[in-house]
Order: C-alpha cells, then sequence, then structure tokens
C-alpha cells in the first residue's frame, strides 16, 4: 500500500489514465534520474488500482527505444479501446536531435490485444507540419476522442506557433481522423495567446458543460481548466481556475461513468529540501473531481484514500501560548492582540489531520500546526488568511528571505466553519478545503512533530478535531 505512489527505484510523472472493466489503468512516464546506470529516456510503466491506494504493478508498457531513434524519451499520450483493439497515441521525442536539426518530437501509436502486450506501429508517425506556422520542436501530449458533433475522431495537441511574442505562442493543436489512422490538421482547438504551451491536453464533460484540462508550461506551471457548452467554445475562466498549486502537475482525468478524478505527480524537490529546485517528476496524487451548482470544478480526497486513516490519535491538548477552553468538544482560545498556540498529539508518518475552524470578525489567521516542535521553534503552518481571502502552508523557521509560502484562494467569512483535512505521507503534504480545494506542498525539512492549533489576533473555534493514522 502507498498512500502516495512512486517507484521504488525511481519517479513517476504524467499519469495516463484509462477505465476498463472495474480498473484504473494508471500508465505513467518513469524517470530513474540516473543515466549512467539506467541510461537516457523515460518509458511508460503500467499500473493498476480500484481504491488509489493498491496497487498491482504490470511492469514496463512501452520501452524506450535506441539512442538514435525518435523515441528514445517516451512522453505522455492517452489511451483508448475501439472495436476489440487498444490503441496508444504517444509523444517520441529525442533531445540529441536538436543538434542535427531534427525535429525533436512526433506523435507515435502502438496497439494491444490486452492491456497488457503493447506493438508499436513502424508505420505511423504525425510531426508538426511547420508550413503551417507550428514549431517542429513543440509538438506532444496527444488527446484522441471521438466527437458526436463532429463524427470524427479528435487529436489534441500541446503546439506553438512558429512566430510572435515567444511565451504567448502556446496553442492546443486538433486534428482529425475517421479511422485513428489517417490524420489531417485542422483549425487549432483553443488559441489564446495567453502561455508558452498547455502541456496534456484533456477534454471531457459533465452535465451541460465541456471542460478543457491543461497545464500551464509557463511561469506559474499549474494544472488549469476552461469549460464552454460546445466543443467550439468559447471557453469561458473560471474565477479559480486551477485545481491545485504549483506542485501539483501534469494532471490527466478519468472516469468510471458515474465520478471523475485528476491525476497528476506531487513534484520533488532538488535535495530534498524546502527551498530546493522543482524537479520534473515525484509522486501519485489524485483528486476527485465534482461539479459545483454553476458548473465550475472543486476538487476532494477520494473516498477509498480517506478511509485508510481508520486508526485514531489520542488527542491531549497542550497549551503552549495563550489561554485556551475546552467547550463542548470544542478548543477556543481568545487571541486579540496576539498569537496563540495549542498542540494536540504526536503526528505519525502517514497520518490524516483534521479541524473545523470558526473564527471571529476581524481575525487576522488562524489554522493548523503540523510536525511542530515542543517549543515551537519549527513547524509548517496551514493558515487560514481572512483579509487575503486565502489559504497558505508556511514554515518556520523561515529559509532566509526567500518566502516559502503555497497559497490558494478561498472565500472566507467570519463566523462560517472551514474543514480542514491534511494528508501527510513522508515528505508529501496534501490539504483539502470543505471538499473544494486543494492545496499540495512538500515537507522536508521537519520530518516528524505534533499536530497542533493556532489562532493570531482573533477568537477561534477548533471543532471536529482528530489525528488518525493508516
Amino acid at each position: 500500500m502507498a498512500l502516495f505512489f512512486k517507484p521504488s527505484d525511481g519517479w513517476a510523472g504524467d499519469f495516463i489514465p484509462f477505465y476498463w472493466q472495474g480498473d484504473y489503468h494508471l500508465f505513467y512516464l518513469k524517470d530513474y534520474r540516473n543515466a549512467d546506470t539506467n541510461g537516457q529516456g523515460t518509458p511508460w510503466f503500467h499500473l493498476v488500482t480500484r481504491d488509489f491506494v493498491n496497487f498491482e504493478d504490470w511492469g514496463e508498457a512501452i520501452p524506450r527505444g535506441p539512442e538514435e531513434s525518435h523515441d528514445l524519451w517516451i512522453y505522455t499520450g492517452c489511451v483508448m479501446e475501439h472495436n476489440g483493439i487498444f490503441h496508444i497515441f504517444y509523444t517520441g521525442h529525442n533531445k540529441n536531435y536538436l543538434k542535427i536539426g531534427k525535429p525533436q518530437q512526433v506523435i507515435l501509436h502502438a496497439t494491444s490485444p490486452d492491456l497488457r502486450t503493447w506493438h508499436k506501429d513502424p508505420d505511423f508517425s504525425i510531426f508538426a507540419p511547420v508550413e503551417q506556422g507550428y514549431e517542429f520542436n513543440d509538438w506532444r501530449d496527444p488527446f484522441v476522442f471521438w466527437s458526436e458533433e463532429d463524427q470524427a475522431w479528435l487529436m489534441l495537441l500541446a503546439a506553438r506557433k512558429s512566430s510572435g511574442p515567444d511565451r504567448n505562442r502556446g496553442l492546443v493543436a486538433c486534428l482529425t481522423s475517421p479511422d485513428l489512422q489517417k490524420w489531417s490538421i485542422t483549425t487549432p482547438f483553443w488559441e489564446p495567446d495567453l502561455y508558452f504551451t498547455h502541456e496534456c491536453p484533456d477534454v471531457f464533460k459533465i452535465r451541460e458543460w465541456w471542460y478543457l484540462v491543461w497545464s500551464e508550461f509557463s511561469d506559474r506551471k499549474v494544472t488549469r481548466y476552461r469549460m464552454s457548452r460546445s466543443l467550439k467554445g468559447p471557453w469561458l475562466k473560471p474565477a479559480d481556475d486551477a485545481f491545485d498549486t504549483r506542485a501539483f502537475y501534469a494532471a490527466k482525468t478519468g472516469s468510471d461513468g458515474q465520478r471523475r478524478f485528476a491525476f497528476g505527480w506531487l513534484a520533488s524537490r532538488q535535495g530534498e529540501t524546502d527551498t530546493g529546485e522543482w524537479q520534473w517528476g515525484g509522486d501519485l496524487v489524485v483528486h476527485e473531481i465534482t461539479p459545483r451548482p454553476d458548473g465550475t470544478l472543486a476538487v476532494r480526497v477520494p473516498e477509498t484514500v480517506l478511509e485508510q486513516f481508520n486508526r485514531p490519535i489520542e488527542l491531549v491538548p497542550q497549551p503552549v501560548l495563550g489561554t485556551w477552553q475546552s467547550e463542548d468538544s470544542c478548543l477556543v482560545t481568545s487571541a486579540e492582540a496576539r498569537f496563540s498556540a495549542l498542540l494536540l498529539a504526536d503526528m505519525p508518518g502517514e497520518c490524516l489531520v483534521e479541524a473545523t475552524v470558526q473564527f471571529s470578525p476581524g481575525t487576522a489567521a488562524c489554522g493548523v500546526l503540523l510536525r511542530a516542535s515542543g517549543e515551537l521553534n519549527q513547524y509548517y503552518q496551514v493558515r487560514l488568511e481572512p483579509a487575503a481571502q486565502r489559504i497558505v502552508v508556511d514554515l518556520w523557521p523561515r529559509p532566509g528571505d526567500k518566502p516559502f509560502v503555497f497559497e490558494r484562494p478561498l472565500a472566507l467569512q467570519p463566523d462560517r466553519p472551514v474543514r480542514l483535512r491534511c494528508l501527510t505521507s513522508g515528505t508529501n503534504l496534501v490539504v483539502y478545503v470543505d471538499d473544494e480545494t486543494a492545496l499540495s506542498c512538500r515537507m522536508y525539512d521537519h520530518p516528524a512533530g505534533s499536530a497542533g492549533l493556532f489562532a493570531i489576533e482573533g477568537t477561534v473555534q477548533f471543532s471536529q478535531l482528530a489525528v488518525r493514522a493508516i
């Protein structure tokens, strides 16, 4: 069992989900990060799961080609079934081609009769049509689906125009096919002139709304979405168009016909420190996607993940700063003009910390402490900031003058309860708020400590408190 899956001999990137006969088949790019031992390139590997916690490893699905081949690196694609045959459309990438003027990226194809054994199609390749104004080195991440509206197969691609301001050339290209073999370039699916590239495009429909999901390969590196009542657009931006923080990337979605989930990876950091540079690849994080009444999307923890935390840890409240009272199974602090803090229990390596937080008007901040030392000389802080209308993860001590803060927008109102669920496993942290909002990050520098509560300049009530282990 692994709360956040990672291969033992490498790192996982770009999960490609495919639901078939009760199972989620999760294909992913494995990065060994050791070219001297394992060679260059990223092959596709294959997991099978029903609960996103227990996995059956089906091993390597698509091996890397030799160093001179176009698929030395096998990048993102999609998996589908048609007429009893399983198809993978994927990106072949060879960065060594740049030195000899050949396109680095090409769309390739493989088939299987059983989802286990895959055969590369040696006669299939789609290169970027440079004569139509596309960059020849950015042509990747195919997503193929049947469009009833077009009565054709559509293939969406992360692509770039060859001219214009460099950071604004990204678009979602579109190809059409009657038979999955012959493909024709058509009008771009989405061309907003907003980003460098729209990686890992994904399209799905819930009720009357279509959703376009992609990962912004620009300055923010965030998975975002747009919504439309038609595949032809217009693609509208919701007020909060992100699923999570910068740490959660390259998410693609899958559905069993009833529920839909986003499968992304929580990026690791160089040197395994809280201030290390972000790295490509990490650990699997799965969010359940749910539509709000207005069609915008919320995310929550999957029930199959939540139910793993079935061992309660005894809570022994220990005030450290300020005055605390116990009232009807709640803990209350009046922290006007001060900081109040309290410790609840030691945190096991994998645990769930839950709290419902209700604050008075004028409260500056409040929330949950994670991996806090007894003297509060170090901790992580899940902090609600009403004035800024956001939730953040912060840490103490601060890493010099470089801010650590991870943030997500959050509507906060006095006297309205906010439900926090903080899932920790090793260096991974995923916070869920009110079954609506997710915030993921890494926790390297403080590997152990206690769960606690805090308030800054206001009266705050904490209820429904729990620390649970697996």
